[in-house]
Protein backbone atom coordinates (compact mmCIF):
# COMPACT_ATOMS: atom_id res chain seq x y z
CA UNK A 1 0.00 0.00 0.00
CA UNK A 2 1.29 3.42 -1.00
CA UNK A 3 0.21 6.71 0.53
CA UNK A 4 0.00 8.48 -2.83
CA UNK A 5 -0.26 7.17 -6.39
CA UNK A 6 0.58 9.72 -9.07
CA UNK A 7 -0.59 8.92 -12.60
CA UNK A 8 1.66 10.59 -15.16
CA UNK A 9 5.34 11.50 -14.74
CA UNK A 10 5.09 14.69 -16.78
CA UNK A 11 5.60 18.32 -15.86
CA UNK A 12 3.29 18.13 -12.84
CA UNK A 13 3.82 14.51 -11.82
CA UNK A 14 7.59 14.87 -11.43
CA UNK A 15 7.15 17.91 -9.20
CA UNK A 16 4.69 16.08 -6.97
CA UNK A 17 6.83 12.95 -6.77
CA UNK A 18 9.71 15.08 -5.51
CA UNK A 19 7.75 17.13 -3.01
CA UNK A 20 5.53 14.37 -1.60
CA UNK A 21 8.38 11.89 -1.14
CA UNK A 22 10.54 14.42 0.72
CA UNK A 23 9.08 12.96 3.93
CA UNK A 24 10.67 9.48 4.24
CA UNK A 25 7.55 8.23 6.02
CA UNK A 26 5.40 8.90 2.93
CA UNK A 27 5.34 6.17 0.26
CA UNK A 28 4.82 7.39 -3.30
CA UNK A 29 4.20 5.44 -6.53
CA UNK A 30 4.69 7.29 -9.81
CA UNK A 31 3.24 5.68 -12.95
CA UNK A 32 4.32 6.71 -16.45
CA UNK A 33 2.94 5.21 -19.66
CA UNK A 34 6.05 6.12 -21.64
CA UNK A 35 9.70 5.10 -21.33
CA UNK A 36 12.58 6.61 -19.41
CA UNK A 37 14.04 9.82 -20.85
CA UNK A 38 17.15 8.07 -22.12
CA UNK A 39 17.17 9.38 -25.67
CA UNK A 40 20.02 11.88 -26.28
CA UNK A 41 17.75 14.13 -28.37
CA UNK A 42 15.62 14.69 -25.26
CA UNK A 43 18.54 16.31 -23.43
CA UNK A 44 20.14 18.22 -26.31
CA UNK A 45 18.03 21.38 -26.75
CA UNK A 46 18.27 21.47 -30.55
CA UNK A 47 17.36 17.78 -30.55
CA UNK A 48 13.72 18.83 -30.32
CA UNK A 49 13.75 19.08 -34.13
CA UNK A 50 14.64 15.38 -34.26
CA UNK A 51 11.89 14.44 -31.79
CA UNK A 52 9.14 15.55 -34.19
CA UNK A 53 7.14 12.45 -35.05
CA UNK A 54 9.20 10.14 -32.80
CA UNK A 55 6.31 8.05 -31.53
CA UNK A 56 8.29 6.37 -28.79
CA UNK A 57 8.15 9.56 -26.70
CA UNK A 58 4.91 11.06 -28.06
CA UNK A 59 1.23 10.23 -27.60
CA UNK A 60 0.79 11.37 -31.22
CA UNK A 61 -2.74 12.72 -30.87
CA UNK A 62 -4.75 14.43 -33.59
CA UNK A 63 -7.98 16.35 -33.40
CA UNK A 64 -11.16 15.30 -35.12
CA UNK A 65 -11.73 17.10 -38.44
CA UNK A 66 -11.97 20.80 -37.57
CA UNK A 67 -14.99 22.41 -39.29
CA UNK A 68 -13.48 25.91 -39.40
CA UNK A 69 -10.08 24.70 -40.64
CA UNK A 70 -11.11 23.04 -43.90
CA UNK A 71 -11.90 19.81 -42.08
CA UNK A 72 -8.23 19.22 -41.25
CA UNK A 73 -7.16 16.98 -38.37
CA UNK A 74 -4.57 18.97 -36.45
CA UNK A 75 -1.60 17.16 -34.91
CA UNK A 76 -1.29 17.41 -31.13
CA UNK A 77 2.07 16.05 -29.94
CA UNK A 78 2.15 15.36 -26.18
CA UNK A 79 5.07 13.92 -24.24
CA UNK A 80 4.87 10.21 -23.45
CA UNK A 81 8.14 9.87 -21.54
CA UNK A 82 9.55 10.79 -18.15
CA UNK A 83 9.17 14.55 -18.02
CA UNK A 84 6.13 14.50 -20.31
CA UNK A 85 5.86 17.45 -22.66
CA UNK A 86 8.69 19.22 -20.82
CA UNK A 87 10.96 16.60 -22.42
CA UNK A 88 9.91 17.36 -26.00
CA UNK A 89 8.86 21.04 -26.00
CA UNK A 90 10.74 24.15 -27.16
CA UNK A 91 11.69 25.02 -23.56
CA UNK A 92 10.46 28.65 -23.59
CA UNK A 93 10.10 29.74 -19.95
CA UNK A 94 6.97 31.92 -19.87
CA UNK A 95 4.49 32.45 -17.05
CA UNK A 96 1.82 34.54 -18.74
CA UNK A 97 0.45 37.89 -17.64
CA UNK A 98 -0.03 38.68 -13.94
CA UNK A 99 -3.71 39.45 -14.54
CA UNK A 100 -4.29 35.97 -15.97
CA UNK A 101 -4.14 34.50 -12.47
CA UNK A 102 -6.32 37.20 -10.93
CA UNK A 103 -8.82 36.25 -13.64
CA UNK A 104 -8.60 32.62 -12.54
CA UNK A 105 -9.49 33.67 -9.01
CA UNK A 106 -12.44 35.72 -10.28
CA UNK A 107 -13.68 32.62 -12.13
CA UNK A 108 -13.74 30.61 -8.91
CA UNK A 109 -10.13 29.46 -8.50
CA UNK A 110 -9.78 30.96 -5.05
CA UNK A 111 -6.14 31.11 -3.92
CA UNK A 112 -4.77 31.06 -7.47
CA UNK A 113 -4.44 34.84 -7.89
CA UNK A 114 -1.09 36.35 -8.91
CA UNK A 115 0.03 37.25 -5.39
CA UNK A 116 -0.63 33.65 -4.30
CA UNK A 117 1.09 31.89 -7.20
CA UNK A 118 4.20 34.09 -7.56
CA UNK A 119 5.93 32.47 -4.54
CA UNK A 120 5.53 29.07 -6.20
CA UNK A 121 6.98 30.27 -9.49
CA UNK A 122 9.96 31.58 -7.52
CA UNK A 123 10.23 28.35 -5.49
CA UNK A 124 10.43 26.31 -8.69
CA UNK A 125 12.87 28.52 -10.58
CA UNK A 126 16.65 28.36 -10.58
CA UNK A 127 17.39 31.32 -12.86
CA UNK A 128 21.02 31.80 -13.82
CA UNK A 129 20.48 35.58 -13.60
CA UNK A 130 19.84 35.17 -9.87
CA UNK A 131 16.92 35.87 -7.57
CA UNK A 132 14.87 39.05 -7.37
CA UNK A 133 11.28 40.04 -6.58
CA UNK A 134 9.99 38.08 -9.59
CA UNK A 135 12.51 35.23 -9.93
CA UNK A 136 13.98 32.40 -7.94
CA UNK A 137 17.70 31.71 -8.09
CA UNK A 138 18.07 28.31 -6.45
CA UNK A 139 14.96 26.32 -7.39
CA UNK A 140 15.23 22.91 -9.08
CA UNK A 141 14.08 24.09 -12.54
CA UNK A 142 17.03 25.50 -14.48
CA UNK A 143 16.21 28.70 -16.40
CA UNK A 144 18.94 30.14 -18.62
CA UNK A 145 19.83 32.53 -21.39
CA UNK A 146 20.97 31.04 -24.69
CA UNK A 147 24.58 30.00 -25.13
CA UNK A 148 24.20 30.30 -28.88
CA UNK A 149 21.94 32.47 -31.04
CA UNK A 150 21.46 32.55 -34.78
CA UNK A 151 22.17 36.01 -36.26
CA UNK A 152 18.66 36.12 -37.71
CA UNK A 153 17.23 36.19 -34.18
CA UNK A 154 19.05 39.48 -33.59
CA UNK A 155 17.67 40.78 -36.89
CA UNK A 156 14.15 39.92 -35.71
CA UNK A 157 14.57 41.98 -32.55
CA UNK A 158 16.08 44.87 -34.50
CA UNK A 159 13.08 44.70 -36.83
CA UNK A 160 10.70 44.85 -33.87
CA UNK A 161 12.43 47.98 -32.64
CA UNK A 162 12.32 49.53 -36.13
CA UNK A 163 8.58 48.83 -36.26
CA UNK A 164 8.18 50.90 -33.10
CA UNK A 165 7.59 48.03 -30.69
CA UNK A 166 9.28 48.00 -27.25
CA UNK A 167 12.11 45.63 -26.41
CA UNK A 168 11.81 43.59 -23.22
CA UNK A 169 14.68 41.68 -21.58
CA UNK A 170 12.34 39.71 -19.27
CA UNK A 171 8.87 38.51 -20.27
CA UNK A 172 8.42 37.21 -16.71
CA UNK A 173 9.25 40.45 -14.93
CA UNK A 174 7.05 43.44 -14.14
CA UNK A 175 5.92 43.88 -17.78
CA UNK A 176 5.13 41.19 -20.33
CA UNK A 177 4.70 43.27 -23.49
CA UNK A 178 7.58 43.72 -25.88
CA UNK A 179 10.14 41.72 -27.85
CA UNK A 180 13.24 39.93 -26.66
CA UNK A 181 15.05 36.64 -26.29
CA UNK A 182 13.26 33.84 -24.49
CA UNK A 183 14.85 32.34 -21.44
CA UNK A 184 14.66 28.57 -21.60
CA UNK A 185 14.30 25.64 -19.21
CA UNK A 186 17.93 24.62 -19.66
CA UNK A 187 20.93 24.23 -17.37
CA UNK A 188 24.59 24.01 -18.42
CA UNK A 189 23.55 23.95 -22.07
CA UNK A 190 21.19 20.97 -21.70
CA UNK A 191 17.41 20.67 -21.44
CA UNK A 192 16.17 20.84 -17.87
CA UNK A 193 12.88 18.95 -18.09
CA UNK A 194 10.68 18.28 -15.09
CA UNK A 195 12.27 14.82 -14.92
CA UNK A 196 15.78 16.28 -14.88
CA UNK A 197 14.88 19.02 -12.41
CA UNK A 198 12.64 17.17 -9.97
CA UNK A 199 12.78 13.42 -10.50
CA UNK A 200 16.39 12.53 -11.25
CA UNK A 201 17.78 14.00 -7.99
CA UNK A 202 15.40 11.89 -5.87
CA UNK A 203 15.17 8.64 -7.86
CA UNK A 204 17.07 6.72 -5.17
CA UNK A 205 14.70 7.62 -2.34
CA UNK A 206 13.56 4.25 -0.91
CA UNK A 207 10.01 5.59 -0.41
CA UNK A 208 9.58 6.55 -4.11
CA UNK A 209 8.88 3.96 -6.77
CA UNK A 210 8.76 4.92 -10.46
CA UNK A 211 7.28 2.51 -13.00
CA UNK A 212 7.60 3.32 -16.70
CA UNK A 213 5.60 1.63 -19.44
CA UNK A 214 2.64 1.62 -17.05
CA UNK A 215 -0.69 2.44 -18.70
CA UNK A 216 -3.35 3.49 -16.20
CA UNK A 217 -6.69 1.81 -16.97
CA UNK A 218 -8.94 3.25 -14.31
CA UNK A 219 -9.06 4.60 -10.79
CA UNK A 220 -10.27 2.08 -8.20
CA UNK A 221 -12.78 3.00 -5.49
CA UNK A 222 -14.02 1.81 -2.14
CA UNK A 223 -17.50 3.34 -1.91
CA UNK A 224 -16.97 7.02 -2.76
CA UNK A 225 -13.23 7.10 -2.03
CA UNK A 226 -10.42 6.57 -4.55
CA UNK A 227 -8.49 3.59 -3.24
CA UNK A 228 -5.96 2.81 -5.96
CA UNK A 229 -5.19 2.44 -9.66
CA UNK A 230 -5.47 -0.42 -12.11
CA UNK A 231 -2.65 -0.33 -14.68
CA UNK A 232 -0.95 -2.58 -17.20
CA UNK A 233 2.66 -3.08 -18.24
CA UNK A 234 4.30 -5.51 -20.64
CA UNK A 235 4.22 -7.99 -17.74
CA UNK A 236 0.46 -7.88 -17.18
CA UNK A 237 -2.21 -6.07 -15.18
CA UNK A 238 -1.66 -4.77 -11.67
CA UNK A 239 -3.71 -3.01 -9.00
CA UNK A 240 -2.01 -0.83 -6.40
CA UNK A 241 -3.65 0.79 -3.39
CA UNK A 242 -3.39 4.36 -2.15
CA UNK A 243 -4.00 5.03 1.54
CA UNK A 244 -4.25 8.79 1.14
CA UNK A 245 -4.86 9.94 -2.44
CA UNK A 246 -4.75 9.16 -6.12
CA UNK A 247 -3.47 12.15 -8.11
CA UNK A 248 -4.00 12.42 -11.86
CA UNK A 249 -1.24 14.29 -13.71
CA UNK A 250 -1.90 13.10 -17.25
CA UNK A 251 -2.52 16.51 -18.80
CA UNK A 252 -5.47 18.04 -20.63
CA UNK A 253 -6.18 14.86 -22.64
CA UNK A 254 -5.27 11.91 -20.46
CA UNK A 255 -6.62 13.13 -17.12
CA UNK A 256 -10.21 13.72 -18.29
CA UNK A 257 -10.05 10.47 -20.28
CA UNK A 258 -9.05 8.50 -17.17
CA UNK A 259 -11.76 10.19 -15.09
CA UNK A 260 -14.39 9.16 -17.65
CA UNK A 261 -13.04 5.61 -17.88
CA UNK A 262 -13.39 5.53 -14.08
CA UNK A 263 -17.04 6.58 -14.17
CA UNK A 264 -16.63 10.30 -13.55
CA UNK A 265 -17.89 12.56 -16.31
CA UNK A 266 -20.95 13.41 -18.41
CA UNK A 267 -23.42 10.59 -17.66
CA UNK A 268 -24.85 10.23 -21.19
CA UNK A 269 -21.37 9.87 -22.66
CA UNK A 270 -20.32 7.26 -20.09
CA UNK A 271 -23.48 5.21 -20.62
CA UNK A 272 -22.90 5.33 -24.37
CA UNK A 273 -19.72 3.31 -23.79
CA UNK A 274 -21.17 0.99 -21.16
CA UNK A 275 -19.32 2.66 -18.27
CA UNK A 276 -21.08 2.70 -14.89
CA UNK A 277 -21.66 6.28 -13.78
CA UNK A 278 -20.06 7.01 -10.44
CA UNK A 279 -20.38 10.80 -10.58
CA UNK A 280 -22.30 12.71 -13.25
CA UNK A 281 -19.81 15.53 -13.79
CA UNK A 282 -20.64 17.24 -17.11
CA UNK A 283 -17.57 19.49 -17.11
CA UNK A 284 -15.10 16.61 -17.53
CA UNK A 285 -13.61 16.98 -21.00
CA UNK A 286 -15.30 20.33 -21.60
CA UNK A 287 -13.91 23.87 -21.59
CA UNK A 288 -11.11 22.73 -23.93
CA UNK A 289 -8.90 25.64 -25.01
CA UNK A 290 -5.72 25.89 -27.06
CA UNK A 291 -3.60 28.52 -28.77
CA UNK A 292 -3.97 28.49 -32.55
CA UNK A 293 -0.85 29.53 -34.44
CA UNK A 294 -0.19 30.83 -37.94
CA UNK A 295 3.25 30.88 -39.62
CA UNK A 296 4.61 33.44 -42.05
CA UNK A 297 7.57 31.99 -44.01
CA UNK A 298 10.17 33.79 -46.15
CA UNK A 299 13.11 32.50 -48.10
CA UNK A 300 16.49 33.66 -46.82
CA UNK A 301 18.90 35.06 -49.38
CA UNK A 302 21.81 34.04 -47.16
CA UNK A 303 22.52 30.44 -46.06
CA UNK A 304 22.76 31.25 -42.34
CA UNK A 305 19.60 29.54 -41.10
CA UNK A 306 19.22 26.24 -39.28
CA UNK A 307 17.88 24.65 -42.48
CA UNK A 308 21.33 23.41 -43.39
CA UNK A 309 21.94 21.74 -40.03
CA UNK A 310 20.65 18.32 -41.04
CA UNK A 311 23.45 17.35 -43.42
CA UNK A 312 25.62 14.56 -42.06
CA UNK A 313 28.72 16.76 -41.78
CA UNK A 314 26.88 19.59 -40.03
CA UNK A 315 25.13 17.22 -37.65
CA UNK A 316 28.48 15.70 -36.70
CA UNK A 317 30.04 19.12 -36.14
CA UNK A 318 27.09 20.32 -34.03
CA UNK A 319 27.06 17.11 -31.99
CA UNK A 320 30.79 17.26 -31.27
CA UNK A 321 30.64 20.90 -30.20
CA UNK A 322 27.67 20.14 -28.00
CA UNK A 323 28.90 16.99 -26.30
CA UNK A 324 32.50 18.14 -25.89
CA UNK A 325 31.96 21.76 -24.88
CA UNK A 326 28.19 22.27 -24.34
CA UNK A 327 28.37 25.11 -26.86
CA UNK A 328 27.14 25.91 -30.36
CA UNK A 329 23.84 25.41 -32.19
CA UNK A 330 23.12 22.20 -30.28
CA UNK A 331 22.39 24.31 -27.18
CA UNK A 332 19.74 26.37 -28.96
CA UNK A 333 16.00 25.82 -28.53
CA UNK A 334 15.65 27.13 -32.13
CA UNK A 335 12.79 29.48 -31.14
CA UNK A 336 15.29 31.89 -29.62
CA UNK A 337 13.45 35.23 -29.89
CA UNK A 338 9.86 36.33 -29.70
CA UNK A 339 7.52 38.82 -28.19
CA UNK A 340 4.11 39.82 -26.89
CA UNK A 341 1.95 42.55 -28.39
CA UNK A 342 -1.44 44.16 -27.91
CA UNK A 343 -3.21 44.11 -31.26
CA UNK A 344 -5.74 46.71 -32.33
CA UNK A 345 -8.41 44.23 -31.19
CA UNK A 346 -7.06 43.66 -27.66
CA UNK A 347 -9.83 43.84 -25.07
CA UNK A 348 -7.75 44.98 -22.10
CA UNK A 349 -4.19 45.94 -21.18
CA UNK A 350 -2.81 42.42 -21.68
CA UNK A 351 -0.97 41.40 -24.87
CA UNK A 352 -3.20 39.22 -27.04
CA UNK A 353 -0.62 38.00 -29.59
CA UNK A 354 2.59 36.05 -28.98
CA UNK A 355 5.43 35.61 -31.48
CA UNK A 356 8.06 32.89 -31.77
CA UNK A 357 10.78 33.54 -34.34
CA UNK A 358 12.46 30.52 -35.92
CA UNK A 359 15.61 30.93 -38.11
CA UNK A 360 14.44 28.04 -40.30
CA UNK A 361 11.54 27.08 -42.54
CA UNK A 362 8.96 25.48 -40.30
CA UNK A 363 6.03 24.01 -42.17
CA UNK A 364 3.57 21.50 -40.66
CA UNK A 365 5.40 21.38 -37.32
CA UNK A 366 8.69 20.80 -39.14
CA UNK A 367 7.42 17.56 -40.67
CA UNK A 368 7.36 19.02 -44.19
CA UNK A 369 10.95 19.75 -45.19
CA UNK A 370 11.24 22.67 -47.61
CA UNK A 371 14.30 23.10 -49.85
CA UNK A 372 16.78 25.93 -49.35
CA UNK A 373 17.02 28.40 -46.50
CA UNK A 374 14.35 30.53 -44.86
CA UNK A 375 12.88 31.86 -41.62
CA UNK A 376 9.51 31.67 -39.89
CA UNK A 377 7.48 34.03 -37.74
CA UNK A 378 4.99 32.14 -35.58
CA UNK A 379 2.10 34.21 -34.24
CA UNK A 380 -0.72 32.97 -32.01
CA UNK A 381 -3.83 34.51 -30.49
CA UNK A 382 -3.47 34.23 -26.72
CA UNK A 383 -7.09 34.71 -25.63
CA UNK A 384 -9.39 32.66 -27.89
CA UNK A 385 -13.13 32.76 -27.38
CA UNK A 386 -13.65 29.30 -28.90
CA UNK A 387 -14.13 26.29 -26.64
CA UNK A 388 -13.90 22.63 -27.52
CA UNK A 389 -14.54 19.30 -25.87
CA UNK A 390 -12.93 15.91 -25.40
CA UNK A 391 -15.04 12.76 -25.89
CA UNK A 392 -14.40 9.12 -25.19
CA UNK A 393 -14.08 7.11 -28.40
CA UNK A 394 -14.18 3.76 -26.61
CA UNK A 395 -14.44 2.19 -23.14
CA UNK A 396 -10.74 1.45 -22.70
CA UNK A 397 -7.54 3.46 -22.29
CA UNK A 398 -6.01 2.15 -25.52
CA UNK A 399 -8.58 3.99 -27.64
CA UNK A 400 -7.50 7.59 -28.21
CA UNK A 401 -10.22 10.06 -27.23
CA UNK A 402 -11.97 12.23 -29.79
CA UNK A 403 -10.61 15.78 -29.60
CA UNK A 404 -12.93 18.47 -30.92
CA UNK A 405 -10.90 21.64 -30.41
CA UNK A 406 -13.47 23.82 -32.23
CA UNK A 407 -10.83 26.31 -33.38
CA UNK A 408 -12.30 29.57 -34.73
CA UNK A 409 -15.68 28.33 -33.54
CA UNK A 410 -16.83 31.51 -31.81
CA UNK A 411 -19.99 32.78 -33.45
CA UNK A 412 -18.85 36.42 -33.66
CA UNK A 413 -15.71 35.50 -35.63
CA UNK A 414 -13.45 37.34 -33.18
CA UNK A 415 -10.80 34.61 -33.11
CA UNK A 416 -10.44 34.69 -36.88
CA UNK A 417 -10.18 38.49 -36.87
CA UNK A 418 -7.24 38.37 -34.45
CA UNK A 419 -5.59 35.64 -36.51
CA UNK A 420 -5.64 38.06 -39.44
CA UNK A 421 -3.84 40.55 -37.19
CA UNK A 422 -1.27 37.83 -36.47
CA UNK A 423 -0.46 37.62 -40.18
CA UNK A 424 -0.48 41.38 -40.69
CA UNK A 425 1.91 42.04 -37.80
CA UNK A 426 4.21 39.18 -38.85
CA UNK A 427 4.50 40.71 -42.31
CA UNK A 428 5.09 44.15 -40.79
CA UNK A 429 8.02 42.78 -38.78
CA UNK A 430 9.61 41.05 -41.78
CA UNK A 431 9.21 44.21 -43.90
CA UNK A 432 11.57 46.22 -41.66
CA UNK A 433 15.06 47.26 -42.85
CA UNK A 434 16.76 44.78 -40.47
CA UNK A 435 15.60 41.92 -42.70
CA UNK A 436 16.64 43.56 -45.97
CA UNK A 437 19.91 41.57 -46.26
CA UNK A 438 18.03 38.28 -45.82
CA UNK A 439 14.51 38.83 -47.14
CA UNK A 440 13.63 36.59 -50.07
CA UNK A 441 10.37 35.32 -51.53
CA UNK A 442 7.35 35.03 -49.24
CA UNK A 443 6.38 31.34 -49.20
CA UNK A 444 3.40 31.63 -46.84
CA UNK A 445 0.92 33.24 -47.12
CA UNK A 446 2.37 34.26 -50.52
CA UNK A 447 2.47 37.70 -52.08
CA UNK A 448 -0.93 37.31 -53.74
CA UNK A 449 -2.69 36.66 -50.43
CA UNK A 450 -3.73 40.18 -49.43
CA UNK A 451 -7.48 40.71 -49.09
CA UNK A 452 -9.61 39.47 -46.20
CA UNK A 453 -11.07 36.50 -48.04
CA UNK A 454 -7.65 35.29 -49.16
CA UNK A 455 -6.18 35.70 -45.66
CA UNK A 456 -9.07 33.81 -44.10
CA UNK A 457 -8.64 30.99 -46.60
CA UNK A 458 -4.91 30.84 -45.83
CA UNK A 459 -5.54 30.71 -42.07
CA UNK A 460 -8.11 27.94 -42.45
CA UNK A 461 -5.68 26.00 -44.67
CA UNK A 462 -2.47 26.40 -42.64
CA UNK A 463 -3.13 27.32 -38.98
CA UNK A 464 -1.88 24.76 -36.45
CA UNK A 465 -1.80 24.18 -32.71
CA UNK A 466 1.14 25.56 -30.77
CA UNK A 467 0.59 22.77 -28.20
CA UNK A 468 -1.09 24.49 -25.24
CA UNK A 469 -4.29 22.50 -24.51
CA UNK A 470 -5.83 23.25 -21.11
CA UNK A 471 -9.09 23.45 -19.21
CA UNK A 472 -10.70 20.00 -19.45
CA UNK A 473 -10.86 19.46 -15.65
CA UNK A 474 -11.33 23.09 -14.72
CA UNK A 475 -11.26 24.61 -11.25
CA UNK A 476 -14.54 26.26 -10.32
CA UNK A 477 -16.96 27.28 -7.62
CA UNK A 478 -19.11 24.73 -5.83
CA UNK A 479 -22.24 26.07 -7.56
CA UNK A 480 -20.65 25.89 -11.04
CA UNK A 481 -22.06 22.79 -12.77
CA UNK A 482 -19.10 22.74 -15.20
CA UNK A 483 -16.43 22.78 -12.47
CA UNK A 484 -14.52 19.49 -12.18
CA UNK A 485 -12.19 20.27 -9.26
CA UNK A 486 -12.41 22.65 -6.33
CA UNK A 487 -9.70 25.27 -5.63
CA UNK A 488 -7.71 22.58 -3.76
CA UNK A 489 -7.85 20.49 -7.00
CA UNK A 490 -10.04 17.79 -5.42
CA UNK A 491 -12.41 16.07 -7.83
CA UNK A 492 -16.00 16.85 -6.98
CA UNK A 493 -18.29 14.07 -5.77
CA UNK A 494 -15.58 11.67 -4.54
CA UNK A 495 -12.89 11.56 -1.86
CA UNK A 496 -9.15 10.98 -2.16
CA UNK A 497 -8.84 12.01 -5.82
CA UNK A 498 -7.21 15.12 -7.29
CA UNK A 499 -6.19 16.40 -10.70
CA UNK A 500 -2.94 18.36 -10.88
CA UNK A 501 -1.92 19.47 -14.36
CA UNK A 502 -2.82 21.97 -17.11
CA UNK A 503 -6.34 20.56 -17.37
CA UNK A 504 -7.35 22.41 -14.17
CA UNK A 505 -6.70 25.86 -15.66
CA UNK A 506 -10.10 27.54 -15.93
CA UNK A 507 -8.79 29.75 -18.74
CA UNK A 508 -5.71 29.82 -20.96
CA UNK A 509 -2.87 31.97 -19.72
CA UNK A 510 -1.25 34.45 -22.07
CA UNK A 511 1.79 32.43 -23.05
CA UNK A 512 3.42 29.00 -22.97
CA UNK A 513 1.83 26.65 -20.45
CA UNK A 514 4.73 24.51 -19.18
CA UNK A 515 6.05 26.76 -16.40
CA UNK A 516 2.51 27.43 -15.09
CA UNK A 517 1.87 23.68 -14.97
CA UNK A 518 4.90 23.15 -12.75
CA UNK A 519 3.76 26.08 -10.59
CA UNK A 520 0.37 24.39 -10.20
CA UNK A 521 2.09 21.23 -8.97
CA UNK A 522 4.30 23.14 -6.54
CA UNK A 523 1.26 24.74 -4.93
CA UNK A 524 -0.71 21.51 -5.06
CA UNK A 525 2.03 19.75 -3.07
CA UNK A 526 1.56 22.25 -0.25
CA UNK A 527 -2.23 21.86 -0.43
CA UNK A 528 -1.93 18.06 -0.27
CA UNK A 529 0.62 17.97 2.55
CA UNK A 530 -1.30 20.64 4.45
CA UNK A 531 -4.36 18.40 4.51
Amino acid sequence: MYDFIIVGAGSAGCVLANRLSADPAVRVLLLEAGPRDWHPFVHMPAGLAKLVGRKGVNWDYSTAPEPQLDGRMLWWPRGKVLGGSSSINAMCYVRGHHRDYDEWAALGAEGWNWASVLPYFRKSEGNERGADAFHGGDGPLGVSDHRYRNPLSAAFLEAASQAGFPLNPDFNGPVQEGFGYYQTTTRDGARCSAATAYLEPVRKRPNLKVITGAMARRVLFEKDRASGVLYTTASGAFAEGAACEVILCGGAINSPQLLMLSGIGPAPQLRQHGIEVRVDLPGVGGNLQDHLDICTLRRSTQPITYDGSDTLLNELRIALEYYLRRQGPGTSNIAEAGGFLRSALAEDERPDIQFHFVPAQLDDHGRNKLPGHGFTVHACFLRPKSRGRLYLAGPDADTKPRIEANYLGDEAGFDLAVMRECVRLSRELIAQPAFAPYRGEELFPGERVQDTAALDAFIRRKAESIYHPVGTCAIGREDDPQAVVDPALRVRGVQGLRVVDASVMPKLIGGNTNAPTMMIAERAADLILGG
